[in-house]
């Protein structure tokens, strides 16, 4: 029976690994005959797994989805890897999934080898996170615009935007983009004929969803076009920043959200991005300790001009 068991596991973990197998190749696996392989098969099918054979020369096993979550097989690194998502998942920024994420981080630890929760706690002990607080969003709202985008449906809401200004909204959704602080929701906005980016957390989705429709392509990519529409409309100012390194060296030390980063010629860049304080963006692209040049707004060029002699009066004159 202790045999059987372990067979019965092996089967399980081999068709979680590959797509289709053939009864012939997962004998010769398990160094059995094609007959037990169909025991076991029936066996894992009594145990809830939905296991689709097919006849003939292509024919074979599959593993697929069913109506109900039996249990999985994971290796030393999925394991791990699935629980440091849970660990970040319960303190991250999609409210309403804390508890549940603790929940199954729990039960995953439980069964865990001594081994593997020690390389947890270490990994743990030695990280702490660097990523800006940001507004929750409720984990049904996230389904709920997944759900219609992926249906083509349009999505119907009431929407308060950054003045507070509290408006009904229909449109077409696309993708849903996290920078690390924040969810947007990239769309078609129906009544204004336009692209248009919304904060995740400001939608209040309302039911049913509306028509149908054809999905259509924004002019960039979703991610890029989020962080060109923050820097364009998220902000009282916006700015335009020429780096002079290269777009990968920026990408290093900017975190994301920031804006948009572009290369602009051999070791230059832009940034576009904005912003509600001026001082505070001079202050943020001098922490960045790279060479960069201000191609607008003027305001930002005018307060660095004022600090660059405030600056130079404060350092008095050069000594000899």
């Amino acid at each position: 029976m202790l045999a059987t068991s372990a067979r019965l596991l092996r089967v399980l973990s081999l068709l979680q690994a590959q797509r289709e197998w053939t009864g012939a190749a997962l004998a010769e696996r398990l160094e059995v005959t094609t007959r037990t392989v169909r025991s076991d098969i029936d066996r894992l099918r009594r145990l809830g797994y939905r296991v689709r054979s097919t006849t003939g020369s292509a024919g074979g096993y599959r593993l697929e989805a069913g109506n109900a979550m039996p249990p999985l097989l994971l290796d030393d690194e999925e394991a791990v890897a699935v629980a440091v998502g849970l660990r970040a998942a319960a303190s991250g920024s999609v409210s309403g999934i804390e508890e549940t994420s603790l929940r199954a981080l729990t039960k995953l630890e439980q069964t865990m080898p001594s081994r593997l929760r020690r390389r947890i706690d270490v990994l743990r002990s030695a990280t702490v996170s660097a990523a800006a607080a940001g507004p929750t969003v409720d984990a049904a709202t996230l389904t709920q615009i997944a759900e219609a985008a992926h249906r083509h449906e349009q999505l119907r809401f009431d929407y308060v935007d950054r003045a507070g200004e509290a408006t009904r909204r229909r449109a077409e959704p696309h993708r849903l983009v996290y920078t690390g602080r924040r969810w947007y929701l990239l769309a078609w906005d129906v009544d204004r004929g336009d692209w248009r980016t919304f904060r995740a957390d400001r939608v209040r989705p309302r039911t049913p969803n509306g028509p149908r429709f054809a999905p259509k392509e924004p002019p960039e990519e979703a991610v890029d076009h989020v962080l060109r529409g923050l820097g364009q409309t998220a902000w009282r100012h916006r700015a335009r920043i020429r780096l002079h390194a290269s777009a990968e060296a920026v990408a290093e030390v900017l975190p994301p959200g920031s804006g948009l980063v572009e290369a602009a010629g051999e070791g230059e860049c832009v940034l576009e991005t904005g912003t509600d304080s001026i001082p505070d963006l001079a202050s943020y692209l001098g922490s960045l300790h790279l060479p960069f040049t201000v191609e607008h707004p003027e305001e930002l060029k005018a307060h660095l001009r004022t600090l660059a002699k405030r600056y130079v009066d404060a350092a008095g004159p050069e000594s000899d």
